[in-house]
């Protein structure tokens, strides 16, 4: 190993030696044969040195070509994952934003940090205000989609909110057009395709009243925690359960836990008012907002951001008209009642009268019915009478005839 790497340097030695007595020869040598020299050269020796130090550039060139590209690649792609977030968050807020100008006041934003899991479950949330802000236990936290839990505990500076996903979470429920009432539990089995812990059983229902899939759960009011009308979920099926007086039916909650981040938490002047309507406007509200989101260019986004603003305006307007018509309306709903049990009772008195006039018409057709099979029967049995009297005639005729003969040939004879 060492005779190889001493000839090595031998080898190099001597190259070098060789290249300097060529240079020195070239630079004493004429002009003109200075220059075939140096073409021969340049052809011959430095041409493959030469390409192999354009390859190399152009292989350096290309490497940082790559490079810029894949950085210009990774930062696309980091705005396109902000952008998305960005326009979550925008999105969520600007919900919070369209639920606030409905509620005017008694309400308390704040953001919302998931802390408590049990089984991959979010069950509490962490409120980033506290009783400084006006917020009590047991007050509602609610999101622009529906009811998202009460308040357990709560600080100066900060709260802790269970979701409806906690196995001590109750609200009292009722469907749409008032027909059901019940008490809304979490479902703390297993669920439709993997886990059910963002499910609701809607339990206590008269077993009289039935729901069908599809229909809105909201709060009723009653018990003094949440106020009316807030959206709890949708009815999804009945569930079979031991209890013979009443039916129990699973939900599909309006609001993932999830996803909040952003909460309204109402307090006790919000708490004793109605909120039948405010989520009906929210929605529209909503839609609104999502066209400003949607819009391309910023003349587009900011005109679409003008036709917002006045149909949040115009949404405020006929919310105060809504809620006018809706206490006139609460002082009118006995009338109301009142007409519908004497209408309720009018069609039960008109469906009597038709059910007794169709059974008296079904005994008359009867009565029709056995009045003409026994005519038939009449008929036929006179015929037979008749038939009967006309073969004894004829018979009777023969033998009087046959005797009358026989008398004849007798006295003949």
């Amino acid at each position: 190993m060492a005779r190889a790497t001493r000839l090595s340097s031998r080898v190099d030695f001597l190259l070098f030696v060789g290249c300097v007595i060529v240079a020195l020869v070239a630079l004493v040598l004429p002009l003109q044969m200075r220059e075939p020299l140096a073409e021969v050269l340049r052809r011959s020796v430095v041409a493959p040195l030469v390409n192999l130090q354009s390859n190399a550039e152009r292989w350096h060139a290309a490497w940082q070509l790559s490079e810029e590209r894949t950085a210009r690649l990774d930062s696309a792609v980091m705005r396109g994952f902000n952008a998305v977030a960005l326009q979550s968050e925008n999105e969520e807020l600007r919900k919070l934003l369209g639920l606030g100008s409905r509620l005017h006041v008694g309400f308390v934003p704040a953001e919302a940090v998931h802390n408590a899991v049990r089984e991959d479950v979010v069950t509490t949330l962490t409120l980033t205000a506290g009783t400084r802000a006006g917020i009590k236990v047991y007050s509602p936290v609610v999101s622009p989609e529906g009811v998202v839990g009460l308040v357990q505990t709560a600080d100066p500076a900060i709260s802790i909110a269970i979701l409806f996903s906690h196995p001590d979470f109750r609200a009292s429920a009722m469907s749409g057009d008032g027909t059901a009432f019940g008490i809304v539990y979490p479902h703390l089995q297993q669920g439709l395709g993997g886990t059910g812990e963002y499910l609701l059983e809607l339990r206590g229902v008269p077993f009289r009243t039935t729901l069908t899939a599809g229909t809105m759960i909201y709060t009723s009011g009653l018990g003094g925690t949440f106020p009316r009308g807030i959206p709890i979920g949708v009815v999804l099926r009945e569930l079979k359960t031991a209890e013979g007086w009443t039916r129990t039916y699973l939900l599909q909650p309006s609001v993932n836990p999830a996803k909040v981040n952003s909460v309204m938490v109402l307090t006790s002047q919000r708490n004793a008012q109605r909120l039948d309507n405010v989520w009906q406007i929210v929605a529209r509200v909503d839609s609104a907002a999502r066209s400003v989101a949607n819009a391309g260019d910023s003349l587009v986004r900011h005109a679409a951001a003008d036709s917002a603003r006045r149909v949040i305006a115009d949404s405020m307007r006929r919310a105060a008209a809504t809620k006018v018509a809706v206490d006139s309306g609460a002082r009118a709903d006995s009338v109301r009642h009142g007409a519908a049990a004497r209408d309720s009772a009018a069609r039960a008195e008109r469906t009597s009268d038709s059910a007794r006039a169709a059974r008296a018409a079904r005994r008359e057709a009867a009565r029709r019915d056995s009045a003409r099979r026994d005519s038939v029967r009449r008929d036929s049995v006179r015929r037979d009478s008749v038939r009967r009297d006309t073969s004894v005639r004829r018979d009777t005729t023969v033998k009087r005839d046959t005797l009358v003969r026989r008398d004849t040939l007798l006295k003949r004879r």
